[in-house]
């Protein structure tokens, strides 16, 4: 059970808090190759983890319409506060996309799902290399 930090504003403390009955996931915990499907307020993300922080992120039809490879950073209570490499509900997304200096924060999170099916491969049947 988290204990209020007295050296902490208590919208601060009520915000971590709110993150622990809201849940979410630490990516550090979930194995590379782990897919979370991210439903915010506004789109459905789909995450594929490669190790550490980063990830093959899309569902965005701006910034990753088709999958970029992302540093997802954590996620923030709509403020500079930022809980590290976290995917929280009620929180924001942030991430670094490699074509935009500044950091890319979502809409509040709905609902975070794991290990979702990824799409079907379609292969041509040619041989590996082999050009049209």
């Amino acid at each position: 059970m988290f204990n209020p930090h007295p050296n902490l504003a208590d919208e601060v403390n009520r915000g971590i808090i709110q993150s622990e009955i809201e849940g979410g996931v630490f990516l550090n915990d979930l194995p590379p190759s782990t897919v979370l499907e991210i439903q915010t307020m506004h789109h459905c993300y789909k995450a594929v983890l490669l190790g550490g922080s980063e990830a093959l992120l899309s569902g965005h039809p701006e910034f990753c319409p088709e999958p970029v490879q992302v540093a997802i950073s954590g996620s923030t209570w709509g403020g500079s506060m930022l809980k590290l490499q976290f995917v929280g509900r009620g929180m924001h997304l942030e991430f670094r996309h490699p074509q935009y200096p500044m950091p890319i924060v979502t809409s509040p999170i709905q609902e975070i799902r794991d290990n979702v099916a990824l799409p079907a491969v379609e292969f041509d049947g040619r041989a590996h290399g082999a050009h049209s």
